[in-house]
């Protein structure tokens, strides 16, 4: 199928100012995800940035970029003006990939595409990987997540979920257990480009504001969301200098 991948990039980051256009082995991270992304299946790669530093970036490597307002009060906001700005049919999907993950997989952008053209009952999709320890399990800042029987999701929480009530505090899945394990949420997005236009506008959910996630304003509204299972876990994403430092070293 062909989809667009949007990448939004801001230089706001306070624990690692200007993040998106840190150098990783000679290259601005903006890039390097951009040129992950251009190994996937997408139709073009797209930067959307209210910088203009980025947007230069990108021009000097080649790689696609709109401009976007500064005063937007989510990333969906600045996701659904860039999809009027690149006059994105309503049918047409998009892929929302953060502009931290420069080793995001190109397979996992496909897979997450490619669910909204096998599940027409979906808005949107996302992608999960299996939870191996109850550190993670318990972890509020690892967003879980639970399916129903088509791997569409019920319920993203900070929670340990689901509860085992018989447990006794100790792992409930694995060798010898008939429940599959719980699942991390890997915060990667498709969308039909008709109904992320129309999300920033919906009431915002109590359970979003309780949580402080964003998808679950979807399900609130009644809307599905599509969860592609993962086996492996993502390359990890850079937040802090911490971050930074353990991506260049990989870049070695």
């Amino acid at each position: 199928m062909r989809f667009t991948v949007l990448i939004p990039a801001r230089l706001a980051s306070t624990r690692l100012p200007d993040k998106p256009l840190a150098d990783i082995a000679g290259i601005p991270m903006i890039v390097r995800v951009a040129q992950r992304a251009l190994l996937s299946g997408a139709g073009r790669v797209v930067v959307a940035t209210d910088s203009p530093r980025i947007a230069e970036t990108c021009a000097a490597f080649q790689i696609a970029s709109v401009m976007t307002h500064a005063d937007h009060p989510s990333g969906s906001d600045r996701l659904a003006e860039a999809c009027n700005l690149l006059q994105l049919g309503d049918d047409e999907v998009v892929v929302n990939v953060q502009g931290d993950e420069p080793l995001i997989d190109p397979g996992l952008i496909d897979a997450v595409a490619g669910l909204l053209d096998d599940r027409p009952d979906c808005v949107m999709s996302t992608a999960a990987h299996a939870i191996h320890t109850l550190a993670d399990l318990h972890n509020p800042n690892l967003v879980k997540v639970v399916l129903d029987a088509r791997n569409t999701a019920l319920y993203f929480s900070r929670a340990p979920i689901p509860a085992a009530r018989d447990a006794g505090g100790q792992a409930w899945w694995g060798a010898g257990s008939t429940q599959p394990p719980p699942l991390r949420h890997v915060g990667i997005y498709g969308y039909r480009v008709g109904f992320l236009r129309e999300f920033p506008r919906m009431p915002q959910a109590p359970l979003e504001q309780l949580e402080a996630l964003e998808q679950l304003r979807a399900l609130w509204h009644g809307h599905r969301i599509a969860v592609h299972i993962s086996a492996e876990a993502p390359g990890p994403g850079v937040d802090t200098p911490e971050d930074l430092e353990r991506v260049r070293r990989l870049f070695v």
